[in-house]
């Protein structure tokens, strides 16, 4: 089952590569690739996100999947330390671009990583089965 996840996120990151790239994207997003959109000062993205255009901007498609792989991250983490998740299902595009800009709108001097960390700190945890210690990144 890890194997298929792994796989599919792997598909998933190598059919989005050609939307994010530097070659592909408008000029003002290339800089996003290389720093880390998460990591950006919000004053630098709220400059280049519209959420508006949804994920047919390349900044908008760069954020969304940074959020939908950092909150998986964020999932595993959960479930390694707390045996809970948080339900990604509502975190669909619109709500994930309209709540940074708003929130970059209002924080300038902040970083988007923040918004999420703050969503996912405050979100519902759900219990789930897990086995701990089933994810090793040390083989």
């Amino acid at each position: 089952m890890t194997r298929r996840i792994a796989t599919a996120v792997v598909a998933g990151l190598v059919a989005l590569a050609p939307a994010v790239s530097p070659a592909a994207a408008e000029p003002q997003a290339a800089p996003l690739v290389g720093r880390g959109i998460g990591t950006t000062p919000c004053a630098t993205l709220a400059r280049d996100l519209k959420p508006a255009e949804g994920l047919s901007s390349p900044v908008g498609v760069m954020l969304y999947a940074w959020v939908q792989g950092y909150a998986s991250a964020a999932n595993v983490a959960l479930l390694e330390t707390t045996g809970t998740h948080v339900d990604l299902a509502p975190l669909d595009q619109a709500t994930v671009l309209t709540r940074i800009a708003d929130y970059c709108a209002a924080h300038p001097d902040a970083r988007p990583i923040a918004a999420v960390d703050d969503l996912l700190r405050h979100a519902d945890k759900h219990p789930a089965r897990w086995d701990r210690g089933t994810v090793d990144w040390t083989k």
